[in-house]
């Protein structure tokens, strides 16, 4: 019998199967870290900068192979960038 909480799925959402949906996903870290990028270039590069990066590594896995890394590589390489032009800025 499967009716009445007896069913043969116990948890539907297990962790094997669909993540631990506990963190942030990894697409959204890469696509805040892109955005913080960006935006660093015109205004807190200081700031935004390495939010980008931090960001970047996370979606990547800190690893740096996987599949749909792009925007993730692009978000750390762009932060970094900012991050260097920003302290150039500040001291030149």
């Amino acid at each position: 019998m499967t009716g009445f909480g007896n069913g043969t799925r116990r948890n539907p959402r297990s962790r094997g199967r669909m993540g631990s949906g506990s963190g942030p996903d990894r697409a959204t870290l890469g696509i805040i870290g892109l955005v913080c990028a960006i935006a660093g270039f015109f205004t807190l590069g200081i700031l935004l900068g390495p939010i980008a990066v931090i960001c970047g590594w996370l979606a990547m896995g800190r690893r740096w192979t996987g599949a749909r890394r792009a925007m993730a590589l692009v978000a750390l390489i762009l932060g970094a960038i900012d991050t260097v032009a920003a302290v150039l800025w500040t001291f030149f």
